[in-house]
């Protein structure tokens, strides 16, 4: 298992996480192989949004004896009243449910205490002065939680949430799927049917919110990775195409600022298959060829960093390349940050002799030369 660093909580967590949501369909004993299966594996990060009592006493039970082995993102506003979940921002009612989560986890601490599910921007902007942001900072503050995060869906919202500073990382839906839908309010809409004809390439506010993620070093734990399991049926997938969970894993991981994508696991197997990622050939993990062959495909002429340019004659690392001009040209003047790590490849754009080989096997028809004369140019002392 491979291991990155979640943005400036400086924490090094597993590429391959564990969203437990699938836990509520088991009993303890199938909880019990879940995470022994991950103890195999290395996965050292989970997510616990859920809010069923259960669920958490199975998780408390399976990680006694190991807590200080596990990173857990704890949710503040997931509830649950009257037998279901409910999501709230009533301070009791929330104080209530945090508190039964520790309880229940049997543990004093949470590594991440997440801000749980902001996809409207009123909504955000409501929170900002209330008891409610109030109580996660004094659970900071306490030692409770030790670092705050968010989760969202909405891409207008994690841009406030990540410029606020309010937040050190941030839970986030990413697939090649969703990163086509414009921001919406409306989770459904990553869901529907179908999609709108028009939509053409990666939503512009989703690319920057990468972007902006990994300049202002927040990091990103995924979500939904595999879009709820519809990018595995080619009948389902708004692309005509099925994909692999490893494709869709490494889809996830080549995004910006993405530090872990918290897989959903109801079965062992499901464990390994996951994992089976850190071993995989780069055909496996392929997601690039598939999108681009697709019969609905809607990407072209934006690098997705996805490494097919290789390799370059003079040695080129050309997605670090491109990844740091697209995060160079965000800004009026080039930070002082990325300018830095650009200077410190061994190879960089002044290095390339437009021989135009990458072009011919980029499968976006990015204009690679070109692109690398800009970032010379950017770049140049």
């Amino acid at each position: 298992m491979k291991y990155r660093r979640l943005g400036k909580t400086e924490l090094m967590v597993s590429e391959i996480g564990f969203g437990g949501e699938w836990l509520e369909r088991m009993d303890l004993e199938g909880c019990r192989a879940i995470f022994e299966a991950c103890r195999e594996q290395g996965i050292n990060i989970l997510d616990c949004w859920m809010s069923e009592p259960n669920v958490r006493s199975a998780i408390g039970e399976c990680i006694k004896g190991n807590r200080e082995k596990w990173y857990i993102q704890g949710h503040i506003g997931s509830t649950w009243q009257e037998g279901q979940y409910v999501r709230t921002r009533d301070l009791p009612k929330v104080q209530a449910a945090f508190e039964d989560l520790l309880a229940r986890l049997q543990t004093d601490y949470i590594d991440l205490g997440m801000i749980h599910y902001v996809d409207s921007e009123k909504e955000w902007d409501e929170i900002q002065d209330s008891p409610f942001m109030d109580y996660v900072y004094e659970l900071k503050e306490k030692g409770i939680i030790r670092h705050v995060g968010l989760s969202s869906h909405n891409p207008k919202v994690a841009r406030k949430a990540v410029l606020s500073g309010k937040i050190e990382m941030m839970l986030f839906s990413v697939n090649p799927a969703f990163d086509l839908v414009p921001p919406t309010e409306n989770l459904d809409d990553y869901f529907a049917e179908q999609y709108d004809a028009s939509l053409a390439g990666m939503d512009p506010e989703r690319a920057e919110l990468y972007q902006l993620c990994e300049r202002q070093d927040v990091g990103i734990t995924v979500m939904k990775g595999y879009a709820g399991g519809r990018l595995f049926d080619e009948k389902a997938s708004p692309f005509g195409v099925a994909f692999t969970p490893i494709q869709c894993i490494h889809y996830a991981l080549t995004r910006p600022a993405v530090a872990s994508i918290m897989a959903g696991f109801s079965e062992p197997g499901h464990v390994a298959a996951a994992a089976a990622y850190e071993t995989a050939a780069e055909e496996e993990k392929d997601y690039a060829s598939v999108l681009a062959a697709a019969p609905h495909h809607a990407y072209g002429r934006k690098c997705m960093y996805c490494n097919h340019c290789k390799p370059c004659p003079m040695d080129i690392d050309i997605a670090m390349v491109n990844k740091l001009y697209d995060l160079a040209v965000m800004q009026e003047e080039v930070p002082a940050s990325v300018k830095a790590h650009y200077m410190a490849l061994e190879k960089n754009a002044s290095h390339c002799i437009a021989c135009g080989s990458c072009e011919s096997r980029c499968p976006f028809a990015v204009g690679i030369v070109e692109r690398m004369a800009k970032a010379r140019e950017l770049f140049a002392d």
